[in-house]
């Protein structure tokens, strides 16, 4: 089992060390992984703290984007400097609990799956997740599954894994 967990970044010097411990205390070590970091050009402390991770960690790299900042283009920039066939996608601002990685993990292989979406808990209140956006995401939800007959909490959590080749056969269609 390989996985590399591609991580887009702005502007979070104060949680890139304790999510990196979290993510490696919770990776089960008979998986092959590596982090790969994209910063969409930070103005704070990102780029002196991911330098210090990834030189004490030699399966954690990051990526400086200068271009725009633009989300899914991090996105894309990790994924196209991925190692491994196998892609999570987290969130830096520790939206995404990073004990939930072996399960998330389990699943995805065991019910070899081409893309699994986790969710965040929408019982509690989310850091960065004011009550507009909590009701306005559970809308989305429900309208998401309505229309397209799937059965997801959060379609748009932006915490998933999947098979890279979905994104390498897919790229031209995508923005």
């Amino acid at each position: 089992m390989s996985l590399s967990i591609v991580i887009p970044i702005l502007n979070e010097d104060k949680n890139l060390e304790i999510l990196h411990k979290k993510i490696i205390l919770n990776i089960k070590k008979k998986i092959n992984y590596e982090i790969i970091f994209v910063d969409d050009n930070s103005d704070d402390n990102s780029i002196s703290i991911l330098e210090k991770i990834s030189e004490n960690n030699k399966k954690t790299k990051y990526i400086l984007r200068k271009k725009i900042r633009d989300l899914t283009q991090s996105c894309f920039l990790g994924i196209e400097n991925a190692k491994y066939g196998n892609i999570l996608i987290m969130d830096g601002d520790l939206q995404h609990d990073p004990s939930n990685l072996p399960l998330l993990i389990q699943k995805y292989f065991q019910k070899k799956a081409d893309i699994l979406i986790g969710t965040r808990n929408f019982k509690k209140k989310i850091k960065g997740l004011d009550i507009y956006r909590f009701y306005t995401s559970k809308i989305l939800i429900f309208l998401f599954n309505f229309f397209f007959g799937f059965k997801t909490k959060d379609p748009l959590s932006g915490f998933f894994i999947f098979k890279k080749e979905i994104y390498t056969k897919n790229k031209k269609k995508l923005f």
